[in-house]
């Protein structure tokens, strides 16, 4: 039996997240050639791996059909121009389908069984609406099994408000100002563009290129984020302007086993410590990165205050404040989503966990200080996802001085 190996994530990249509909960036473009263009970024980045040593490629979608169907990670890794022998598969867990990806590559890169695998996921909620051709089973309503709300993201997220009212909309609202405020000081510093992957874009206007992230909002005000509607409930908490929005986009990643990096001449950005997904009720599926963070540190051996970054998905602002008020994590704790988060650049659903391990890696880099980092996510239907990295720049000399 081979023995355990090291993961390691040697690199990630996405597209721009653009805004979903027909005045979005990516209204023209096919969902498969929005992720082919990540996992080209991503090869003409690492030059020196062998394409025909890549043992696999996993591409999650949520809504698998159309150009979001057939087997993403094969048809991927062919247009994509990788030998035909490199096998693919296409994965789903809705939100977290990308994180799923990099879980289910690396289980099989510590198992000893790969070396080299590209993970990701791709949303284009343009041509694919969530939920668009679903035909949920009616025994989940009719036998009380979840209520309706559960098939509604909104609404699980005003559940959230409910079970917790000190979780106010002002107190999500000054959150969601704060990710437009980081997200924006990110992109003045260059912080995010180090990671985007510049993709052709035909409009009305004639071509273009897509270079940054359509959906920002830096000149969002508190005042003008109290005054939004609440469409999910009359008098509600939950607004576009303390939400995600509706995008498309893709993110890949390369991973490898600690062995095979050094075979090539890779440099690891992050070493995987520990994982871990979990179930809640599907009302109140926000709240789903409290029992996976909790299982995954309990994996590592480690507690939150071993954790010096947390790149959390902010799918609703409340979601976020759950998690943060469960630790008892001030709501602008700076250890908490430093460059914002999808509130400012948007949320294509499967891509969305790399798009997390990429900032997260960039962070790695600048802060040798840190040695553990957490990306974690909700998952509609009630789950949770948290992945534990490892800084490999980590310096105890470093963290003493910080």
């Amino acid at each position: 039996m081979a023995e355990r190996a090291d993961v390691v994530f040697v690199d990630g990249v996405r597209t721009p997240f653009g805004r979903a509909g027909e005045k979005g960036m990516y209204w023209n473009t096919r969902a498969d050639d929005l992720v082919v263009k990540a996992i080209v970024g991503l090869l003409e980045r690492n030059p020196s791996v062998p394409k025909d040593r890549i043992d696999d490629v996993a591409i999650a979608a949520t809504t698998q059909t159309g150009d979001q169907g057939l087997t993403l990670g094969r048809t991927a890794a062919i247009l994509a121009g990788l030998p035909k022998s490199v096998p693919g598969f296409s994965i789903d867990r809705m939100c977290a389908g990308a994180m799923t990806s990099v879980a289910m590559l690396s289980g099989s890169i510590g198992f000893g069984q790969y070396d080299l695998a590209i993970g990701g996921g791709v949303e284009h909620m343009g041509h694919h609406p969530m939920g668009s051709g679903v035909d949920p089973n009616p025994r989940f309503v009719s036998e009380r099994m979840v209520s309706e709300d559960a098939l509604v993201m909104g609404a699980t997220a005003e559940r959230i408000h409910d079970r917790f009212p000190h979780l106010t909309k002002e107190r999500a609202d000054r959150y969601a100002l704060g990710s437009q405020q980081k997200t924006a000081a990110a992109y003045a510093a260059g912080k995010i563009q180090q990671d985007l992957v510049p993709v052709a874009i035909r409009t009305a206007e004639g071509w273009g290129l897509a270079t940054k992230d359509e959906v920002m909002r830096p000149e969002t005000t508190l005042e003008g984020l109290a005054g939004l509607k609440t469409p999910f409930r009359p008098h509600g908490r939950v607004t576009a302007g303390n939400a995600s929005g509706l995008n498309d986009g893709a993110t890949a990643a390369l991973l490898a086993s600690g062995s095979a990096a050094k075979e090539f001449g890779l440099q690891p950005k992050m070493k995987l410590v520990s994982y871990a997904f979990a179930g809640v009720d599907p009302e109140i599926m926000g709240i789903g990165p409290v029992p996976a963070t909790e299982k995954a540190l309990r994996r590592a051996g480690l507690k939150m205050d071993d954790i010096g970054l947390l790149e959390v998905n902010e799918a609703f602002a409340v979601q976020v404040l759950s998690l943060l008020d469960h630790y008892g994590i001030d709501d602008d704790d700076p250890r908490v989503n430093p460059w914002g988060g999808a509130i400012a650049v948007g949320h294509p659903l499967a891509s969305s966990g790399v798009r997390l391990m990429n900032q997260l890696a960039s962070q790695f880099a600048e802060r040798p200080d840190v040695r553990y980092g957490i990306t974690t996510m909700c998952v509609g239907l009630g789950q949770g996802g948290t992945m534990i990295w490892e800084n490999p720049n980590y310096s105890r000399k470093a963290a003493k001085k910080a």
